[in-house]
């Protein structure tokens, strides 16, 4: 039996497909804010804490002020007011959290396609699902956030239900935070006209200041664009792209397994770096990060890829291809510092990361390739650095899938001592998070996420009686 299909400007369209869109708000902020008592109703940073660090999340109390996501901290320091919490993140907590939000999900749907830490697109339609355009749908979504708040211990979630990927997550904006959003089947291009430009994806800044030139501001005047003048002027691939997407023509399914298509680390310096071996040897440490991934992963790279910003934010890559996939470490650093060897170094480098793609579930000794393929570069030096755990050290990895490319927040790296923000417990006064520190003191408040807000006490940097400690669990009942 045939599905019936409606259509959008002559593309068909299912109208029985239900989409829901799913993000968290303002999710490592809340993460604070619900493990840390005293921090509920001020304004609190996430990202990274030194000069050049980048805002991952402001909590709803400072985006009042004007701090947003990737806005420079230092910036955000200039905006938010005294007591606003600059604190580093906290990855294994967010990772706890999410885990539970898309557990539920999972049990609405067996088509869940989560995009990121805190954000996924679920098919509610049937068969998959059990919903349909008939039912009470936003009834059933105000009770799914309900259930979300109360797993999470109250992190809320904002949701977006339409006929589409683009539409649901579009819709998943528009009433936040907590807020339930529907697009239903006819309406998409009421609501989608009205919006500005930059709402279609793969519009950025540069894209929305082109088509202001031609006089388009709003979808509605994108759409009104013939594809041949779209394609004249950004190339057949994008032109045709914004045709399809400024007419809601999304055909894409949501897909369980998303295939990531490269990893990435991306480190931003406190300074200008101009000592090529200091270079190398963020390299080094990128490389055991990445070979880590890969094998928690259970995949293998072709394809090394080194980034270097210079200090006028010019940006080189320089990539290589192996004839074989690997997942050694050795092998990583060899061709990192192969490729790095190009790029003029000598006036300092702001950030470096370093890639892998090409990315297979196979790999082939080396060995076996070394007479077909004679690499380039010094043997790998040793390394005595243990294996980075993910993400542990605050350094961006990118998992680039099926969507456009965007430039990821940075996460201050994890120094010696003790971070802003970071878990602890003291052997007298139980579990607390680090208040703050330097000058060799380290002042911590004792409080967790079912727990008033707490004292505050310091102690000296080398207290035997101060440890680093997990995140707490705000399952757990209070003390």
């Amino acid at each position: 039996m045939s599905v019936p299909r409606d259509t959008v400007d002559g593309m068909p369209q299912d109208p029985r497909r239900c989409i829901m869109h799913l993000d968290l708000d303002a999710f490592f902020a809340a993460v604070e804010q619900r493990d840390k008592p005293s921090l509920r109703g001020r304004p609190v940073i996430v990202g990274g804490l030194g000069g050049r660090g980048v805002v991952a999340t402001a909590s709803y109390e400072a985006r009042r002020f004007g701090a947003r996501s990737a806005m420079p901290t230092i910036e955000a320091r200039r905006r938010c007011p005294a007591g606003t919490a600059f604190l580093a993140g906290r990855y294994a907590a967010y990772r706890a959290s999410s885990e539970v939000v898309m557990e539920i999900l999972r049990g609405c749907s067996p088509l869940v396609e989560q995009v990121s830490v805190d954000e996924a697109y679920v098919d509610l339609g049937r068969p998959a699902g059990s919903l349909g355009w008939e039912d009470d749908v936003e009834a059933w979504c105000r009770e799914l956030l309900g259930r979300i708040t109360e797993a999470t211990g109250g992190l809320t979630a904002s949701v977006g239900l339409a006929t589409t990927k683009m539409m649901a997550k579009l819709a998943s904006e528009m009433d936040k935070p907590a807020g339930v959003t529907l697009v239903r089947p006819g309406e998409e291009l009421e609501v989608l006209h009205a919006l500005s430009v930059r709402a279609i994806p793969g519009i950025g800044p540069a894209t929305a200041s082109r088509l202001h030139g031609f006089g388009v501001d709003t979808v509605a005047d994108l759409a009104r664009m013939s594809e041949p003048d779209l394609v004249s002027i950004f190339g057949t691939a994008h032109g045709a792209a914004l045709h399809r997407l400024a007419r809601a023509e999304d055909e894409r399914a949501v897909v369980v397994e998303r295939e990531a298509k490269s990893i990435s680390v991306e480190e931003t310096f406190e300074n200008d770096v101009s000592d090529r071996a200091a270079l190398e040897s963020e390299l080094r440490r990128m490389s055991r990060g990445l070979a880590g991934r890969l094998e928690r992963t259970g995949v293998f790279a072709r394809t090394i890829t080194v980034k270097a910003r210079q200090h006028d934010f010019t940006t080189q890559t320089r990539s290589g291809t192996l004839p074989f996939a690997t997942g050694d470490a050795a092998i990583i650093l060899r061709e990192g510092r192969r490729l790095l060897r190009s790029v003029d170094v000598t006036s300092g480098l702001r950030l470096l990361g370093l890639g892998v793609a090409g990315l297979t579930a196979h790999a082939q000794e080396e060995l076996a390739l070394e007479t077909a393929y004679p690499l380039l570069g010094d043997a790998a030096l040793p390394d005595a650095v243990g294996a980075l755990e993910e993400d542990a050290d605050g350094t961006t990895v990118v998992d680039d899938g099926d969507e456009a490319e965007v430039p990821r927040a940075v996460a201050g790296r994890m120094l010696p001592g003790w971070r802003t923000g970071q878990d602890v417990r003291h052997d007298e006064h139980g579990a607390g998070w680090v208040w703050g520190s330097g000058r060799g003191v380290v002042t911590v408040r004792f409080e967790g996420p079912r727990t008033v807000p707490g004292p505050v006490r310091s102690f000296a940097e080398g207290d035997p009686a101060l440890h680093q400690a997990e995140p707490p669990d705000w399952r757990d009942p209070p003390p």
